[in-house]
């Protein structure tokens, strides 16, 4: 599964660990019924099969088995998620909460033992390099997504305490306005309210791109001549750009969102729930780090 942060490519969930069955439309009555299978053609989570599946409970030569065995083996009960290694929404729960977990709980280390800014700032470099290294791999790896965890929330904490030295209280208000958008995005995109579609996606990614690119001119500008370089992060401008870094983030997660909701629905293997948490960290960080931004501005 892709993440949503712009920084990182997006790519599709992988290709292995699949089972015979998934590449099948929705079941009739199910949410799914009616809608077009997004795998459809190439579904990446069903293996091609050069010879017939072999079952591995059939003892012996499948070609002698007796009525009896047959009527066993057809009787069973269907294999769920947890036995045929399929990705559920628990596993993604569960996957999200320790790279968030292990997020907040660095960044509270960093904040008590007040590490310096240099520090924060080597922090958010090493996150970096290892967001791209998961990015680009094609398959996800919990120690690269834990490990990022672990350095975004030292960078987390430290500048966190950077703004609140200046703005006493700012980051339990970004916190909370992060968490109104997690919300907020979720409940409309449940109502479909948001519909996340390939136009919706192409719309995101390039307004995105755009988004970074005057970023890092405004950053150059700064680097070079001092102060907030073309003023896209004070005043007026600051605001309005606050403002669009926010709603970016809040389309990323409702991307994500999707990208969890049709990894359940046509069973990607269950290692990509570790990617749904790596793209859903990302976001929620990049909200974090734009409301802080914005509210900075307001108090300012």
């Amino acid at each position: 599964m892709r993440s949503s942060n712009p920084v990182f490519s997006r790519r599709g969930f992988s290709r292995s660990g699949g089972y015979a069955g998934f590449g099948a439309a929705p079941q009739a009555g199910s949410p799914a019924a009616g809608q077009a299978n997004p795998y459809a053609g190439g579904n990446p989570y069903a293996q091609t099969q050069t010879q017939p599946p072999t079952n591995p409970y059939a003892a012996g030569d499948q070609q002698n088995l007796t009525p009896e065995q047959l009527q066993q083996m057809y009787g069973a009960p269907p294999a769920g998620p947890l036995q045929t290694g399929r990705m559920t929404m628990d596993d993604v729960v569960m996957r999200t909460g320790m790279t968030l977990g292990t997020v907040i709980v660095a960044a509270a280390v960093a904040w008590i033992a007040q590490l310096p800014v240099g520090v924060g700032f080597g922090a958010a470099l090493v996150a970096m390099v290892l967001g791209l290294v998961q990015s680009f791999k094609r398959t996800a790896s919990p120690a690269l997504i834990m490990g990022y965890a672990l350095f975004e929330g030292l960078f987390l904490g430290v500048i966190s305490q950077v703004y609140n030295d200046r703005w006493s209280g700012i980051p339990m208000q970004a916190v909370l306005g992060t968490m109104a958008v997690f919300v907020g995005v979720l409940v409309a995109y449940k109502t479909r309210l948001i519909r996340v579609n390939a136009r919706f996606q192409r719309f995101v990614l390039a307004a995105a791109i755009g988004f970074i690119l005057l970023m890092a001119v405004n950053l150059l500008f700064a680097a070079i001549g001092g102060g907030d370089g073309l003023g896209f992060r004070s005043g007026g401008l600051g605001i309005v750009f606050g403002l669009v870094g926010v709603v970016l983030g809040a389309a990323f997660l409702a991307m994500d969102f999707k990208q969890v909701e049709d990894g359940v629905r046509y069973g990607a293997p269950r290692e990509e729930s570790w990617l749904a948490a790596f793209g859903l960290t990302l976001s929620l960080v990049w909200i974090y780090l734009e409301l802080l931004r914005l509210i900075s501005i307001f108090r300012d």
